[in-house]
């Protein structure tokens, strides 16, 4: 995520080109694999489906934003009120305007913080214009901010909860990734009658000269990532801009390149993949990897904020999810039907495993690019990723205004933070796996749950405490109940199919093993 810094603004396109480097990541590594073992026609389906399923859920996010902004901005006008330190001079833009409408509508120092700040329905069109400014985006309130002002105690202990997990998630993903690339690349030896782009067995030498698995070289290299950029949990990494604009930069060429070379061996060699046109057995895997590659949701505040113009921002949102909707089924389609077989981790399929083109150095560099893409840009991300997971632990496990001890906050939530998906990623290196629990279940919960739940709250007490007269200009177009209630039925029971699908293959394996 880019990093952006305190009162800098930026127009609507940049705002939708950092959405679009924020979606598109490690989730569309995931997906041209599990996409062609559902099927094309299958998954084609499904992830414009699921696409237009989470720009619901933006709106819904947008618009308890601009709610948030709205009570914390009516809260400060009561507590100067009652303080009387109330001044038109003392407020600017739309919080004057508020002044302004409070002023009208004949409001004392008496009221409380539970009366309407505006009648349910204004007087005057005048009235409504003063007040329709009152719902701005201004204040970057975060999710965990959101939660706090929308959310019981239980319900934000829950938040941090599925947000803590999700993060364990992206950081086992993130380990898991970059392990892989590097192994694929460092090993050289190749089993006899080796064909091209062929998964090769964990069980395989990594080096003839060394009696050491394919396996145990992924552990090692793991574990070597972890000591190096693991203790960067222990600080807080600052002024990354530059850094995260190169590594943008990095990815838009890797994807670019897979696109046009997965094009170029369809029209050299024909198509090698024959994808089914649906196998709905595959389907909770790929419903797990959509979410997770569809994930913005925990970032918009700190995106949303800065923007310029705000005035047609669903719109444009619209926009950057129906293109990055349509560059994810043509970076699936492309893999489905050019490549026999398809790697969990898509890069590794273009690595440098002595297939075709092998002598052209060019190409070689391509494939030495492609193959550690996910090291280059991972990396730069894994550190900022597990300081946040330890923030977000520190907010659950730690009372603001109590004083700890050093070790307790300086030591104990970043090895927390950092251990644990070490310890995930030791244990599989299936990275379809670990992409579609994660999307699955914390995805799932991030992605649809908490963006309706917030909503309904949302309206709840900015009916109560502002009242119902004053419009909302970032409410969702999906402004129905029914909507809140389809996404929860929606999430509740792909969760629930993604759950018998993961017991009923793990217990098949399991009898399997035991007779």
């Amino acid at each position: 995520m880019p990093e952006i810094s305190s009162g800098e603004q930026y127009s609507t396109w940049v705002g939708l080109v950092y959405v679009f480097n924020l979606i598109v990541g490690t989730g569309a590594l995931a997906l041209p694999a599990v996409f062609s073992r559902a099927g094309w026609l299958l998954g084609s389906g499904v992830v414009l489906i699921l696409a237009f399923i989470s720009f619901i859920t933006v709106t819904f996010v947008i618009e308890a934003i601009a709610s948030a902004n709205a009570i914390m901005t009516w809260r400060k006008i009561q507590q100067r009120k009652r303080v009387g330190l109330i001044q038109d001079s003392a407020f600017t833009g739309p919080e004057l305007e508020a002044m302004q409408a409070i002023g009208e509508s004949g409001l004392s120092n008496s009221d409380s913080e539970d009366t309407p700040l505006v009648t349910p329905a204004p007087r005057s069109p005048e009235r409504a214009g003063s007040t329709y400014r009152y719902y701005v985006i201004t204040e970057k309130i975060e999710m965990g901010e959101m939660a706090s002002i929308f959310f019981s105690k239980m319900g934000v202990t829950l938040f941090y909860i599925c947000l803590a997990v999700y993060l364990y998630g992206d950081l086992s993903i993130y380990g898991t990734a970059i392990a892989k690339s590097v192994t694929d690349v460092a090993c050289t030896y190749l089993p006899v009658n080796y064909t091209c782009n062929e998964t090769i067995p964990d069980s395989e030498l990594c080096w003839q000269s060394y009696g050491l698995n394919r396996m145990d070289a992924y552990r090692l290299f793991l574990t070597l990532f972890v000591m190096f950029l693991g203790p960067f949990a222990f600080f807080n990494v600052q002024k990354t801009k530059y850094l995260q604009l190169l590594t943008s930069a990095m990815r838009w060429m890797a994807f670019m390149i897979m696109i046009i070379y997965a094009i170029r061996k369809l029209i050299v060699d024909g198509p090698e993949g024959k994808p089914r046109e649906s196998n709905f057995s595959e389907l909770p895997g790929l419903f797990g990897v959509c979410v997770y590659s569809f994930m913005c949701h925990h970032s918009l505040p700190a995106l949303v904020a800065p923007i310029s113009d705000k005035s047609k921002l669903n719109k444009s949102l619209s926009f950057d999810f129906i293109l990055i909707s349509f560059f994810y089924l043509l970076l699936a389609l492309t893999g489905a039907f050019a490549f026999e077989q398809l790697d969990d981790l898509y890069t590794l399929d273009f690595g440098p495993r002595n297939c075709s083109y092998g002598e052209n150095f060019f190409i070689v560099i391509i494939q030495y690019f492609l193959a550690l893409f996910p090291v280059f840009t991972l990396s730069t991300s894994f550190p900022i990723i597990a300081i946040t997971l330890r923030n977000n632990l520190q907010s659950l496990f730690l009372k603001e205004g109590e004083t700890y001890n050093l070790c307790l906050r300086k030591l104990l939530f970043p090895v927390m933070a950092v251990f644990p998906p070490y310890l995930i990623a030791m244990s599989t290196k299936n990275l379809s796996v670990l992409v579609s629990i994660t999307g699955s279940y914390a995805g799932t919960g991030i992605q649809y749950l908490i963006p309706i739940f917030l909503v309904y709250n949302a309206r709840k007490q900015t009916a109560e405490i502002i009242g119902q007269g004053v419009i909302n200009k970032f409410a969702s177009p999906f402004a129905s109940t029914r909507w809140i209630i389809f996404i929860f039925v929606w999430a509740v029971v792909c969760m629930m199919l993604v759950s018998l699908n993961f017991i009923k293959k793990h217990l098949s394996a399991s009898l399997e093993n035991f007779w």
